[in-house]
């Protein structure tokens, strides 16, 4: 660490900025935000900039004196002519101010880190000048980890820190804190219920037996596969938990991003084998939440599309458990977007259905074939690579044209992707042919033919030539 890091209050302080231009204007942002209100002087301001600032800085169009820099905190020289910055740095100095020359981190007295704010928490990373887009690119993976409600929480824990100190005693005094920014209260503030967070503060401060405090379940979408089209709160959660409950679907590379200590639990299920029981996986997250723990239940794609989301969260309110859902991406939407097929456009679809496949028992869907065949928009059925011949006949016998493109998209998104194209009345041939196992999603409807994908003849030819 080659600066002495340090965060001043600029409230009352003398702060002059040098500059009428972008580079003025950041700065002036800058001190506004953290409460201060800055005097720009330079000859000639962008109209733009007096608008914005109107009412925050004292705004002086003219050419700067030297007295204009007595009793100045610090100074921000934002000029474009090198001799100009020069000169202006060495008077501030000499005034007994700080100074930051933007852009040129030899004439700086300290420098302006890049800032993650949340209000009251406040994180600032710097490289001394060296390499600001860096500092930059480390602020947007910090910005996805802290939540956006921070501030409130952080209210909440002002209001209570001295009764806190009055009544818990020190060696208990940790772990209350540690469940308070880790548990329902904090759930319930990052979620907006501030009067909820309240009200479970005020009950836990009254009860400070704080092993008895329960943990919180939150019910995560990891959208359809690739890391990268998880939601910031998807990501901040799974490396928050203490334990995951993940599924077959949740691949080795979301998997990784749980933090290292966190207990991982199994509990999948694949085709006619139910690994766990869906009861167990309701048991086992109760379980853990009463043992005050952070819990994450993630699920391949949205929760509440096809993946019994609302039934465990029924289950965890039932048993007073607080519980939280996250969508994800669903795979409609994300392996629909990966194989280049708009689920709806304005020539060939102006609706989309989703249905699913799957039935108990390994049965035929019980589902409305009149009504989805009437439909002529997009239709997209998940789980359905067993049942895909059955469902194009059903389609076809209830007036689906047998010429309507279909697409199979297989591992969608992810690494192992693929995509296969033709029509409804070679729905099932086409799963056969390309060997397609799933998880994969069936598309069907007129915008099913601009998947980027293969079709029969392509998979034919493919199939000679490695033979």
């Amino acid at each position: 660490m080659d600066r002495f890091p340090a965060f001043i209050s600029l409230a009352d302080r003398r702060v002059v900025i040098l500059g009428g231009g972008d580079a003025a204007l950041g700065k002036a942002r800058l001190v506004v935000a953290a409460g201060g209100a800055p005097i720009l002087i330079w000859p000639e301001v962008a109209e733009s900039i007096r608008v914005e600032l109107s009412g925050a800085a004292t705004i002086i169009e003219g050419a700067p004196t030297r007295a204009d820099l007595t009793g100045a905190v610090i100074v921000f020289v934002a000029v474009d002519d090198d001799g100009l910055a020069a000169e202006w740095a060495a008077a501030a100095k000499t005034a007994g101010a700080l100074v930051n020359a933007v852009d040129r981190p030899e004439l700086c007295d300290f420098t302006t880190p890049s800032i993650v704010d949340r209000g009251r928490l406040t994180i600032a990373i710097s490289t001394g000048g060296a390499g600001p887009a860096f500092a930059k690119a480390i602020r947007e993976k910090i910005e996805a980890l802290v939540p956006a409600r921070a501030d409130a929480l952080l209210a909440l824990a002002a209001r209570y820190r001295e009764s806190v100190k009055a009544k818990i005693a020190p060696p208990a005094r940790r772990r209350f804190w540690e469940n308070f920014f880790r548990g329902p209260v904090a759930a319930r503030a990052y979620a907006g219920d501030e009067a909820g967070a309240n009200e479970l503060a005020i009950a836990a401060l009254n009860d400070p037996d704080t092993d008895k405090m329960d943990g919180v379940v939150h019910i995560v979408g990891a959208g359809p596969g690739d890391p990268e089209l998880l939601t910031l709160k998807a990501l901040r959660l799974i490396q928050d938990a203490d334990v995951v409950l993940y599924d077959r679907l949740v691949g080795d590379d979301i998997l990784s991003l749980i933090r290292r200590d966190a207990e991982r639990v199994f509990v999948g299920k694949a085709k006619a084998n139910h690994a766990v029981p869906q009861e167990e996986i309701e048991r086992r997250m109760i379980g853990f939440a009463r043992e005050g723990k952070t819990v994450v239940r993630l699920k391949g794609g949205d929760p509440y599309v096809f993946g019994r989301g609302g039934e465990e969260l029924e289950a965890l309110k039932a048993a007073g458990v607080d519980a939280y859902v996250t969508p994800g991406i669903t795979a409609a939407t994300g392996c629909a977007a990966a194989a280049g097929i708009p689920l709806t456009h304005r020539d060939e679809a102006q609706a989309v259905t989703f249905v699913t496949g799957h039935a108990k028992d390994d049965a035929e869907p019980d589902l409305d074939w009149g009504a989805l065949a009437a439909l002529k928009n997009t239709l997209v059925v998940y789980m359905g690579v067993s049942k895909a011949g059955v469902i194009a006949a059903r389609l076809i016998a209830h007036g689906r044209a047998v010429e309507t493109p279909a697409a199979i998209i297989e591992n969608g998104a992810r690494s192992e992707q693929r995509i296969v194209k033709g029509t409804l009345g070679n729905l099932g041939v086409m799963i056969d042919a390309a060997g397609v196992k799933g998880p994969a999603i069936l598309i069907i409807g007129e915008v099913a033919a601009r998947a980027d994908g293969a079709g029969l003849v392509d998979i034919a030819a493919q199939a000679r030539r490695a033979a």
